[in-house]
């Protein structure tokens, strides 16, 4: 016999003859006892390393078909998430009447809808449309050092424009509606709610992504779970929310109904509820930026498989690429400097249900949002003398509603003191179709541009000032005027003036949550 070396099974040669060497029998070695035992603890060896032999040989085996998957399992991999997607073609209509491009910064929208289509009557009317229930405009740095995410309440009243449908489906603006009916009311897509907010705003967006019910469930399951934080006892017997006071970690249907909840906490109102959802987000973020989920392979593909599943995307991202770089630019941005905010509103006059806008300070944050400035303090100032883009004053600019502007008859008066400003106007509002836009005597000097119109044509007034993108506030009704008249634009001085720097301080008393903050409870 031959004596075998220990790790590679091959008979151990002696160096100065090339002989393989004679294995010594336990008897001559030892006593007989000791042979006995030896005999035992070499039979042990060699099970052993027959077992790490089989072991090594499915190793090899699993590497093998891995690296053979890994090159038909990547494209196939991407076919799936691909087909997951739902994409949407925008009709956003003239491009002169948008918003000036934001540049390498991004704007997406991102809408949430309360359909309950397929839920059936856990969560209200069965398959009742879905409206833009939770939306929020997140803003991400062109040198991706910050973001602003600011919610857009459902509530809130607004005009909302003419818009078209991805099938070409024309729809009628209303000149004063709740927001969230932006969408999902009269067959509206998300494209008319872009449409609402860049009018409202005056920020341009350059995508949407659209979730409903089920994507909170799914994605919150797929990252195992999002801590919350309950300041109080909760039990929300609408939104089925059963929380007990301290810090929990929900998914599935815990977590939709921790962000649904409202009438159990604070007034128990639409803006009592998005200081949850916010919290929410943040802490789903800071969890899909961890450790314990980017080095799982497991929770990757969960996470992957569960958002292009629950997506509807604007077809600008309507592939797993696009996303897959619009996901990279979000992750370059630090948690701390990620800011969520409300947009600052009022209670109706009209309606102590509904809300508007409260100026100047929304209009502040919106021309900080516009000009890329940070709510935390994270970007650098523009050169002097860099012009922001936004609109000339701190309000937003006035939605244009749905009117047919062929037909509007306007009477244009320059008050701007310098000569010459009432005929290139009259022309520019005739290349938007304002055609029936003539010139009319000088006005008064004054500081600012105002549209001034007769009783019963709000909305075509509302539609003049969107159009040369003039604040709110620049629209005036005049008691006086005969109905019948036309509206009568005044060119202010602010005509000749370049424009505006953006704000750059936040307004005070905002409402913000930071995207890194842990210690956020819902009370």
């Amino acid at each position: 016999m031959y004596e075998e070396q220990p790790e590679t099974g091959r008979y151990r040669v002696d160096p100065a003859t090339g002989v393989p060497r004679q294995r010594r029998r336990g008897a001559e070695a030892a006593p007989a006892g000791e042979g006995r035992r030896d005999s035992r603890r070499r039979a042990a060896a060699m099970a052993k390393r027959n077992r790490r032999r089989r072991i090594l040989k499915w190793t090899a085996g699993t590497g093998a078909l891995v690296t053979v998957a890994g090159c038909g399992g990547a494209y196939y991999l991407y076919q799936h998430f691909n087909n997951n997607l739902t994409s949407v073609k925008v009709q956003l209509g003239d491009e002169a009447e948008r918003p000036r491009a934001a540049g390498d910064a991004l704007n997406i929208l991102v809408i949430g809808t309360d359909s309950r289509e397929g839920l059936g009557r856990e969560y209200g009317d069965e398959g009742s449309t879905g409206h833009a229930d939770t939306t929020l405009l997140f803003h991400i740095a062109k040198d991706r050092s910050n973001a602003t995410v600011v919610s857009i309440p459902r509530d809130l009243m607004v005009p909302i424009p003419e818009c078209r449908t991805d099938q070409g489906k024309k729809i009628p603006g209303l000149a004063r509606e709740m927001f969230n009916r932006s969408l999902g009311q009269d067959g509206r897509d998300a494209g008319c709610t872009w449409k609402t907010v860049e009018k409202m705003t005056g920020i341009r967006v350059d995508h949407f992504v659209q979730v409903n019910f089920e994507a909170v469930k799914t994605l919150s399951t797929a990252v195992g779970g999002v801590e919350v934080c309950a300041g109080k006892d909760i039990d929300d017997k609408d939104s089925h929310l059963k929380m007990s006071k301290g810090r929990h970690t929900v998914q599935g249907e815990e977590a939709l109904a921790f962000v649904r909840t409202r009438h159990a906490v604070g007034f128990g109102g639409d803006l009592t509820r998005i200081p949850l959802q916010q919290q929410f987000i943040g802490s789903m973020i800071r969890k899909i930026k961890s450790d314990d989920t980017l080095t799982s392979p497991a929770k990757l593909y969960k996470l992957a498989d569960a958002a292009t599943k629950a997506l509807t995307v604007d077809s600008g991202i309507g592939s797993v690429d696009k996303l897959k770089d619009l996901a990279q630019d979000i992750s370059k941005v630090d948690t701390k400097n990620i800011t969520f905010t409300t947009v600052p509103v009022l209670d109706d006059p009209k309606d102590n249900d509904r809300l508007i806008l409260k100026q100047p300070d929304a209009g502040q944050v919106f021309s900080m949002i516009a000009g890329d400035r940070s709510l935390t303090g994270a970007d650098a100032p523009p050169a002097a003398g860099t012009p922001a883009p936004a609109t000339p004053s701190a309000a937003p600019a006035t939605t244009a509603p749905a009117v047919d502007a062929k037909d509007v008859r306007v009477t244009v008066r320059n008050g701007s003191g310098t000569r010459g400003q009432s005929g290139p106007t009259v022309e520019k509002l005739k290349a938007k179709g304002f055609a029936k836009a003539a010139v009319a005597s000088d006005a008064a000097v004054t500081a600012t541009t105002t549209v001034s119109y007769p009783a019963g044509q709000e909305a075509e007034a509302a539609a003049l000032a969107g159009a040369l993108g003039l604040p709110a506030d620049a629209v005036r009704p005049d008691p006086k005027a005969d109905p019948k008249g036309a509206l009568v634009l005044v060119l202010g001085k602010d005509v000749l003036a370049p424009p505006t720097q953006a704000p750059t301080e936040a307004p005070k008393d905002l409402q913000r949550v930071q995207a890194d903050d842990t210690d956020i409870c819902a009370k």
